[in-house]
């Protein structure tokens, strides 16, 4: 009975500290976008040479690589003018066919926020423009690449967001661009295919994330959506060829992570600047992949208590040697965002561990 007290003293101090910390109202409660695309009906009532087309919400990856690899350019290009939006977003599809659908749905929104998305130099995977919107770009030639790295941020990322000015290096696409500069295989300033890179890096947005520090950023429901969302996408990277990613899972994304783990085939998940991941150990993950974690001496986040009680908090931290992570250098990290910053000991390990140096 004193322990159940001692706990529930420890949750109401989360509580408390959450609340201190950027206020309750500071953080509106978001609706998980989840299901298959926009346009899925239409789709569903459409054939290709006769054939009907995967569904969205139930064809696994690999049968809609299938699917794809047995129509000609023709049937491939009819589906992709007709259907943009299932065709941007539909995991196994051909990557090339996806930038190209993305560009047109993006372009069919008619909104200024998305504008920047249409560029013919991006390359984005998935975009979903319902509630705030989601947004998926890849950094490098995926297709091609020796190795593959994916960023999941935390609260306060959406598609409408997503080009919006930020410090260096910070951010869903900052951060991707600094780690692809750091393994040597990429430009800081353009996410084109180029020539030689080994290694691409996706920025993932392809959750609905938590706004500020409220209700949804200290329980797990949008991680729980948001997990199912990441294995279905590491699930689509492996049905086209791609090698099997380093998941980089920041703040809330970690959460996400921690529960996406034991269902995707990820080779290293790295957790930084995390809340918990809503296990006990890292063993506790039941994943293949090393389990990695970082935080930085003046991180916020050490300020919110490693508990979880009736669905609130997270857990216990992934830095502690309770936990069991390998631990990554950051003591030169400044704040919540810094790790990607060129010259960090942690942009330097995270390379390493992109690149598949670290045994």
């Amino acid at each position: 009975m004193r322990r159940f007290g001692r706990t529930l003293v420890t949750a109401a101090l989360a509580v408390t500290l959450v609340g201190g910390t950027a206020g309750w109202a500071s953080g509106d409660s978001q609706a998980a976008v989840t299901g298959p695309p926009p346009g899925t009906a239409a789709w569903r009532a459409d054939t290709a040479s006769g054939r009907a087309l995967p569904d969205p919400a139930t064809a696994a990856p690999r049968e809609v690589a299938a699917f794809f690899a047995g129509l000609d350019d023709a049937a491939r290009r009819r589906l992709l003018r007709s259907h943009p939006l299932v065709v941007g977003n539909l995991e196994g599809a051909p990557l090339p066919l996806r930038y190209e659908a993305n560009r047109i749905a993006v372009a069919a929104t008619g909104e200024a926020r998305y504008a920047s998305l249409a560029a013919p130099d991006r390359q984005i995977l998935a975009f979903d423009p319902r509630g705030r919107g989601q947004v998926v770009e890849v950094f490098g030639d995926l297709e091609h690449a020796e190795h593959a790295s994916v960023i999941v941020p935390g609260s306060d990322n959406d598609a409408a967001g997503y080009d919006a000015r930020r410090k260096p290096a910070t951010g869903p696409a900052g951060m991707a661009r600094s780690l692809r500069e750091a393994t040597g295989t990429g430009s800081s300033t353009a996410s084109g295919s180029g020539s030689g890179g080994s290694t691409a890096v996706v920025a993932w947005i392809g959750y609905t994330t938590p706004v500020g520090v409220g209700l949804d950023a200290a329980d797990g429901r949008l991680a729980r959506a948001g997990a199912a969302r990441l294995a279905r996408f590491t699930a689509g990277l492996d049905a086209v060829g791609a090698p099997d990613p380093v998941l980089f899972c920041h703040s809330y994304g970690s959460v996400v992570c921690g529960l996406a783990a034991r269902h995707t085939d990820a080779a290293d998940i790295v957790a930084f600047g995390s809340p918990g991941m809503r296990a006990d150990t890292a063993a506790a993950l039941r994943t293949g992949a090393r389990v990695w974690a970082a935080r930085g001496p003046s991180d916020w986040i050490a300020d919110v208590p490693n508990v979880e009680f009736a669905g609130i908090g997270h857990g216990v931290d992934p830095t502690s040697a309770a936990f069991g992570a390998r631990r990554v250098p950051a003591a030169d990290v400044e704040g919540h965002t810094g790790y990607f910053v060129p010259g960090t000991q942690s942009l330097a390990a995270f390379a390493a561990i992109a690149k598949g140096e670290v045994r």
